[in-house]
């Protein structure tokens, strides 16, 4: 992969158990075709890359909301951007496959992580993306029914669902020996699934998930109860999405505004982040930051940046001042005094936002 010439800092890690130098700030595009045009996903690819961002998350299913009219959208954008600027051996590239889901029939025949479901998806992600290979590819969330998807509890065992994560890694490792992917990763996932994965990659000698692609924020920091432990033992990195909160850890629905704009008022189904107890933590955690003469956006990815178990953060934006504003936010360092002014909100409010 070619260095970058970047015009501010940047910092990097590696990709577990890889030798893979990824941004520790991942450019995520679910935007790209549908809150953002082709020219203006260009526009933000550009700029990240300039900046040193060289990993960028999409999925097969994006744009999102996610419906027929704009499926594959954003790796179509993603596409005719390598096309043009030639940067394909720049970046990191991560996409996903979904899983089940009874509003998803137009994306494929079966909606599973079978070989057939998992090969089709691949080499239709490749041609709209107009690559030979993915550096990661994920399974988007888990086939079988789980709590995920802003749902804290689980409700017992899924009776139709067969234990198949063998089959699966030998899936991917097919494909991973003909090129067409490089590592592979999971997304909304919990420990069990996780774990499950690793034990038949270590006694069957498949491929190993490098990555969980999970959402955390001062608003949500369930990755921490088990997940963690088994980031930090076995060696699987957090790619914490929604480090923002769909834009509520900016404060900027604390002004009074109204944000038509905004993602959550656009969608309103994307609830997550819009309780009471959401804004309440929100109100705090300003104030933690004003107290220290930060900005809330730079103290929320502070804290997100800082963690241990964390490999890159994804970012999102439909503006090129949110982006630069995001990506600025590579400089902060929270100070203790400051972590534990956070946790002593966590303790009062914990993750409002499941």
């Amino acid at each position: 992969m070619k260095k970058l010439n970047t015009t501010k800092y940047m910092k990097y890690t590696t990709l577990p158990k890889t030798d893979i130098e990824v941004s520790k700030i991942c450019l995520g595009t679910m935007t790209f075709g549908q809150q953002n045009t082709e020219a203006e996903g260009h526009e933000q690819m550009d700029y990240a890359l300039e900046r040193g961002v060289n990993f960028f998350d999409t999925a097969e299913m994006y744009s999102v909301p996610a419906s027929e009219a704009t499926y594959g959208s954003t790796e179509k954008i993603i596409g005719t951007w390598f096309k043009k600027s030639g940067n394909r051996d720049k970046v990191v590239l991560a996409s996903k496959i979904a899983g089940p889901n009874p509003n998803f029939g137009y994306m494929r025949e079966k909606l599973d992580f079978s070989p057939a479901s998992i090969k089709y998806a691949v080499e239709n992600s490749l041609k709209r993306l107009q690559t030979d290979y993915i550096d990661l590819y994920q399974m988007h969330w888990p086939e079988r029914k789980t709590n995920n998807f802003g749902t804290r509890a689980f409700h017992g065992h899924d009776d139709v669902w067969e234990d198949n994560f063998r089959e699966i890694l030998e899936t991917f490792d097919g494909l991973i020996k003909e090129g067409k992917i490089k590592h592979i990763g999971v997304s909304n996932e919990n420990a069990w699934g996780i774990m499950r994965l690793l034990e038949e990659s270590k006694y069957n000698n498949l491929p190993a998930i490098k990555t969980v692609q999970n959402p955390y924020s001062l608003l949500n920091r369930l990755f921490e109860v088990n997940s963690a432990e088994v980031s930090k033992y076995e060696n699987v990195g957090l790619l914490g999405y929604s480090p923002l909160a769909f834009g509520v850890l900016t404060g900027k629905f604390l002004t009074g505004e109204s944000h038509p704009k905004a993602r959550i008022n656009l969608f309103p189904q994307y609830k997550r982040y819009n309780s009471e107890q959401c804004t309440e933590a929100t109100k705090l955690y300003q104030e933690i930051a004003k107290k220290h003469g930060l900005t809330l956006t730079q103290l929320a990815m502070g804290f997100v940046l800082q963690q241990p178990f964390l490999t890159s953060a994804i970012i999102g934006a439909t503006t090129m001042e949110q982006l630069k504003e995001n990506i600025d936010t590579i400089d902060v360092v929270l100070s203790k005094q400051i972590l534990t002014e956070i946790d002593s909100v966590q303790a009062i409010i914990p993750d409002p936002a499941p």
